[in-house]
Formats: C-alpha cells, structure tokens, sequence
C-alpha cells in the first residue's frame, strides 16, 4: 500500500513538472505585464504610507478569525461522527455558541457593516 502511494507520487510529481514545462511561455513574447507583482490593486513601488480603509481591514481581520475558528470546528466533528458523546457535543455546541455570540457583538457593533452609516 505504501509503496503504491509513493509510485503514485512519484508519477504525479513529474506528470505536473512535463505539463509545466510543455506550457512554460517565453518572457519576451509580451508576458512582463503578467509577471509583475500585484499587490490588492496598490502599486508595489508606490508610497507605503498611502492611506487604506480600516473598515476593509478590521472585516479581513473579522475573516481570518473565524476562518480559523471554523477550521478548528472540523477535527471535533470527525471524533463526534467517531464516537457519540454527550461530552464532545456540549463542547461543540459551547464552541459554536461562542462563536455567534462573538459574531453578534460584532454585527452590534457596527464592525460588519460595509457601508457606514
């Protein structure tokens, strides 16, 4: 079995370095454009302290919080479908309640309106 997956690796890693190396496209055919850094629509050699919106901030920072979160949600579930407890289902439903609890403060606050009012 493992010696399968290592093969099967193995065969996918090059199968992928062919393809890239049958698709790579010459830099000098007009592509400079495609291979300039882009950085959100900001200009990467521009000034650093151009001003930014904080709303836009604090709602990608709001993302990446329960972004996160969620992802934490997803190993607590595969033991709950693993073993029926009454316990795990009380810390997945504190958890959850945590989570909207946090989210509704949040909406409360103002700090998921896009456009203020």
């Amino acid at each position: 079995m493992f010696f399968s997956m290592m093969i099967f690796g193995l065969v996918l890693s090059t199968a992928l370095l062919v393809v890239y190396s049958l698709t790579y496209f010459n830099i000098e055919s007009g592509m400079e454009e495609k291979l300039t850094p882009f950085e959100c629509g900001f200009d990467p050699l521009s000034k650093m302290r151009t001003p930014f919106s904080t709303r836009f901030f604090l709602l990608v920072v709001l993302f990446l919080i329960f972004d996160v979160e969620v992802a934490l949600l997803f190993p607590v579930l595969s033991a709950f479908y693993s073993s029926s407890s009454v316990n795990i289902l009380m810390v997945v439903s504190a958890f959850i309640a945590i989570l909207l609890f946090g989210m509704f403060h949040e909406w409360n606050e103002g700090a998921l309106d896009w456009i203020s009012q």
